[in-house]
């Protein structure tokens, strides 16, 4: 069984990871759009590719996989899961499997207020977000929220150009400087991670990993401490049923005053 993964970056302990398990059993093949990504050379195979944008990314994705027998291929990076799951059948079709949710769960958490919007008409609670500044002010005004607040891209990634304002002036500052922009309330607790293998076949969650984070770095977790919390792992059990994820996924959760808040999901 050969197993090819997407956009690997500096990922080298994931491509080893992969590796080890496998065996025997197949190759572990890897793409990235440059030639100076450590993780290429961990595989037992790779290609250097063009960029997602690039409109004949989709086809050499497909002819590699096609070429090399691959059953399994997944994503490193968020942005390429709308690939694999747009053009999920693309690839069944040829006999790969792309480990990826349905394309509208994927959109959804790549939008962040989408995403929003969802846990609060589910019930879940969550982090208090606006789109509309005017929404913002009048409950800045009502004293429902207060800065510091975070304005930050309503699809973003790796937590490219987000900001901690603390006034009306850089609030209007980042909306005139940048389009499709949303404003997060800034919350004062524990940072949580949980990540979730949900399995293709049954869409249970079969695999439910908790942490504390320590240290972030370019969006990711770069030190933590894991944590067992059976009231969070119902949450996160809840959670990923209601909105029918499959494979793998990375929810962030904030801990304040004894409740847990869903951030948002990768």
């Amino acid at each position: 069984m050969n197993i090819l993964l997407l956009s690997c970056g500096t990922r080298n302990k994931i491509v080893q990871y992969f590796k080890k398990e496998l065996g025997d059993r197949g190759l572990v093949m890897a793409t990235d759009c440059s030639e100076l990504a450590p993780a290429l050379y961990e595989a037992d195979k790779y290609f250097i590719v063009p960029k997602i944008e690039n409109a004949n990314y989709l086809d050499i994705i497909l002819s590699i996989c096609k070429e090399n027998k691959i059953k399994m291929v997944l994503s490193l990076i968020d942005p390429e899961l709308s690939i694999l799951a747009k053009y999920k059948q693309n690839f069944l079709d040829i006999g790969t499997i792309p480990i990826v949710s349905d394309y509208d769960i994927v959109e959804m958490c790549l939008d962040k207020y989408s995403m929003y919007q969802f846990l609060i008409e589910n019930g879940f609670k969550t982090i208090r977000s606006y789109i509309d500044k005017d929404d913002f002010y009048k409950d800045l005004d009502a004293g429902i929220i207060n800065y510091p607040v975070f304005v930050k891209p309503i699809k973003g990634s790796a937590s490219i150009n987000i900001n901690k304002v603390n006034s009306k002036e850089e609030v209007e500052s980042l909306f005139y400087r940048f389009d499709n922009l949303m404003i997060q309330e800034f919350m004062e607790g524990t940072e949580y991670g949980a990540d979730v293998y949900t399995d293709l076949i049954s869409n249970e969650p079969v695999a439910i990993f908790t942490k504390e984070k320590i240290k972030m770095r370019a969006g990711e977790t770069d030190k933590s401490i894991s944590i067992k919390d059976e009231k969070l792992i119902e949450l996160i059990n809840t959670f990923v049923k209601k909105v029918g994820f499959k494979g793998i996924i990375d929810i962030d959760i904030f801990k304040i005053n004894n409740e847990y808040y869903i951030s948002e999901v990768n």
